[in-house]
């Protein structure tokens, strides 16, 4: 019976010791996703304001027959998918979903290029057949601006050269108990329908195109970063609270557990000392 009671206090004490961990990297991630949630919301106005003023410059260049290759897809007839996953784990739902997600995207496409962020979108698609073109591994812990271009740089070198499309593949934020997995299109673009307008401009329509259309990309692909990590963050969080909220179930119930066998133990030696008495009383 010593034995039994000492297995159940080393579990204890394992537990109690797992809680402190889940603990601390509740905390950790709470105070993760508020940073992350204000620099989303720091830079989607930026998004907003990049998406009305590039889709007003292509009004007007569809009124005056210019096109370009932002907007229109190439002959190319594959596609480039981005995976915007975790370099951690203990974050629940959020890479298994994300890398299904992916998983079902390329294996609708004909031709897949791949562009993998995260060691966890790294390690579920290395050994499978699609070719990887790039990798970002411990590169978005922090998103910025240089990782972005970085990101933007590769998508550009194989959009209208090997393949005709761009997708992005990502966990949105909605909320700091709301995300969800979002499959989008990144190239060509898509932007909603404006009149065209008779706009002063300098330099010429077709330069300002790729300019403004690199630079809104550049902001989506940032976006895209921010979204993920907040997304990721939440979920961990969420995630740390279950398994520390579980953590303290299964240590009340292994007291309970353990002071039952420890009363058990006590009257079964004070059985052993009254039968020894009694056996004692009447030896005499």
């Amino acid at each position: 019976m010593a034995k039994k009671t000492r297995q159940i206090l080393r579990r204890i004490q394992n537990v109690r010791h797992v809680r402190q961990i889940t603990k601390a990297m509740y905390a950790i991630a709470a105070t993760q996703v508020i940073q992350r949630k204000r620099a989303l919301l720091a830079a989607r106005p930026f998004g907003e304001e990049s998406e009305r003023t590039l889709a007003e410059l292509w009004a007007t260049a569809k009124s005056e027959g210019i096109e370009h290759p932002f907007f229109v897809r190439p002959e190319h007839g594959g596609a480039a998918v981005l995976v915007v996953n975790s370099d951690r784990g203990l974050c629940g739902r959020y890479v298994g979903d994300i890398n299904r997600a992916a998983l079902e995207l390329v294996q609708e496409k004909e031709e897949v290029r791949l562009l993998l962020g995260g060691e966890k979108a790294y390690r579920f698609f290395r050994q499978r057949p699609w070719p990887i073109d790039e990798k970002y591994l411990h590169a978005y812990e922090r998103p910025n601006l240089a990782v972005a271009r970085r990101i933007l740089d590769d998508v550009l070198a194989l959009y209208g050269k090997e393949v005709g499309e761009v997708w992005a593949v990502y966990m949105e934020f909605r909320g700091e108990l709301v995300q969800r997995v979002r499959v989008e299109r990144l190239l060509p673009l898509e932007l909603p329908e404006l009149k065209a307008k008779d706009l002063i401009r300098e330099p010429e329509l077709p330069q300002l195109l790729e300019e403004a259309g690199r630079l809104h990309l550049l902001g989506r692909i940032l976006l895209i970063l921010l979204s993920a990590k907040a997304s990721e963050q939440a979920i961990r969080r969420q995630t740390m609270k279950a398994a520390t909220d579980n953590a303290d179930e299964l240590i009340e119930k292994l007291t309970l557990l353990y002071n039952k066998a420890r009363q058990h133990g006590i009257t079964a030696e004070l059985a052993d000392i009254m039968g020894g008495a009694e056996a004692l009383r009447e030896a005499r």
